[in-house]
């Protein structure tokens, strides 16, 4: 025992020794000399230390993207972390009902392949001006390392790495959550979980028009050797227009539904600039789908711009304010977005469109007519979909989704209104939604449509008949002035 205690008491005072050398060191030897004695000791170690280590980062390229690598790793630990990690940290699944289990930071976990044993640690570093925020920082800067014995170098560059890669990409797959996300003012992705019902068969939608509308997404899904063999970035635009209320959100998610995509819901009004904008672009993944709701509204995107005589108005306009006021406005341009019309057509179909496979663009407009023709031509948007009002084909699929009703006595009554009126699928369906569940509920509600038909015929007869009136108002202006001028110009003649 008494020798034990020497042999601790002088382990210790070795390992201070060395410890006041080496801050020693740190504080009076040239920061060259301590590079080389650092970088001599390494080399002295690893001569002796049989093991290599090779360290897999989650981000790359300054932290524009994401690591695909890491990812992948990622997902293949999940599949031994539970039964062999003590320290875990739990996401939902991708039913959100099961949790998937990963590493937590600063964790190991061993893993064989071939005989062979590997071992996996999941590290990070955080720079030192994080530890006094309240919040995560995003200087953490996560990584993988995989240690193992240098004899199976050759095993591990031929064959495990390949393993690592094939089974994390099946694993990710298998637990893959589909996400909606949002851009943030820091021009960063943020997401919750999709989980929005809207498929095609729920859809208000001619059958003819579905059915080509799923052939075409579908193929799509398949053509990966088809764009690489023209030369085209593996992406397709689609354009939803029509009147406010006729389901393009609903497309939208049932696009998602149909091939198991994400959805990038970007903001353009939150984007500060094109650079901003080809950051946002290059961090979505693939089998994703880009969503720019309402473009008409989101910014000044006709590709006009100001004459030389208007901005010459409002320069002498400004002459005589108040350097102050001037201040404050300049201060509230600088923080309007700057995206051009450029640097989204380019976000588009650009070079920087081929980053990433297999995405779709969708623009959403409720005015079609006052987008520039140049972001909207086949090529960028290459098909565009009317979403029209409510006709009988799409009225029959609403009640069937709410009544539960395919066949009804007032459907043919229905079908009659239906071919005069103009009538939205969301004022369908909210005549549609019961209620009550009482014994007549279905037919109140069928009634309760008829008479917003009726309503919405008798306003557009309405407006119909002011228009005609306020025409007819018009022409007999018209002709009376042309006959008081031809008049005026008979009297002058005589």
């Amino acid at each position: 025992m008494i020798m034990n205690g020497e042999l601790w008491t002088s382990l210790g005072s070795t390992a201070a020794a060395i410890m006041f050398a080496w801050a020693m060191i740190q504080q009076y030897f040239p920061s060259t000399l301590r590079e080389s004695l650092t970088k001599y000791g390494h080399r002295f170690v690893t001569y002796f230390y049989p093991y290599i280590q090779i360290t897999f980062h989650e981000y790359t390229a300054d932290r524009w993207s994401r690591s695909m690598v890491y990812s992948t790793i990622e997902a293949y630990l999940t599949s031994n972390s539970s039964m062999r990690a003590k320290r875990l940290k739990a996401d939902a699944g991708k039913n959100t009902r099961n949790l998937v289990l990963s590493l937590d930071d600063h964790e190991e976990v061993t893993d064989e392949f071939q005989g062979v044993k590997f071992w996996w640690s999941s590290d990070k570093t955080v720079s030192k001006t994080t530890f006094f925020s309240f919040y995560p920082s995003s200087d953490e800067k996560r990584f993988y390392k995989l240690t193992f014995h240098k004899q199976h170098r050759d095993l591990v560059t031929a064959s495990y790495l390949n393993h690592v890669m094939e089974q994390g990409k099946a694993v990710g797959v298998k637990n893959r959550q589909r996400k909606l996300y949002t851009n943030n003012s820091k021009s960063a992705w943020t997401h919750v979980v999709f989980e929005h019902p809207a498929t095609f068969q729920t859809l208000a939608m001619e059958p003819e028009k579905k059915k080509d509308i799923m052939d075409d997404l579908i193929s799509f899904s398949k053509s990966k050797d088809y764009y690489k063999k023209i030369g085209k970035a593996w992406k397709r635009g689609y354009l939803l227009y029509g009147p406010p209320g006729t389901g393009k959100s609903s497309m939208i998610a049932a696009i998602a539904n149909l091939l198991d995509y994400d959805i990038y819901d970007l903001e353009l009004t939150s984007v500060k600039d094109n650079t901003e904008l080809r950051k946002l672009l290059i961090e979505t993944s693939s089998k994703s789908i880009i969503v720019i709701e309402d473009i008409d509204c989101s910014l000044d995107l006709t590709g006009q711009r100001k004459k030389n005589k208007e901005e010459e108005k409002e320069n002498k306009e400004g002459e005589g304010v108040p350097a102050a006021i001037k201040e404050e406005a300049e201060k509230g341009k600088d923080k309007e977005s700057k995206v051009t019309l450029s640097g989204l057509l380019n976000f588009i179909d650009g070079l920087w469109s081929a980053c990433g496979a297999e995405k779709l663009i969708v623009f959403t407009t409720n005015y079609v007519e006052k987008l520039d023709p140049a972001l909207i031509r086949r090529g960028r948007m290459d098909k565009h979909i009317e979403m029209s009002y409510c006709n009988y084909e799409g009225f029959k699929v609403l009640a069937m989704n709410y009544l539960d009703l395919d066949s009804h006595p007032l459907f043919e009554t229905i079908r009659g209104l239906l071919k005069d009126t103009q009538i939205t699928p969301a004022d369908v369906a909210e005549n549609l939604m019961p209620k009550s569940f009482g014994e007549n509920a279905k037919e109140d509600c069928l009634e309760a449509m008829i008479r917003a038909l009726q309503l919405a015929k008798e306003e557009a007869s309405r407006l119909k008949a002011e228009e005609a009136s306020a025409e007819s108002t018009r022409k007999e202006e018209i002709s009376k002035s042309t006959k008081e001028a031809q008049e005026k110009e008979s009297l002058t003649e005589a």
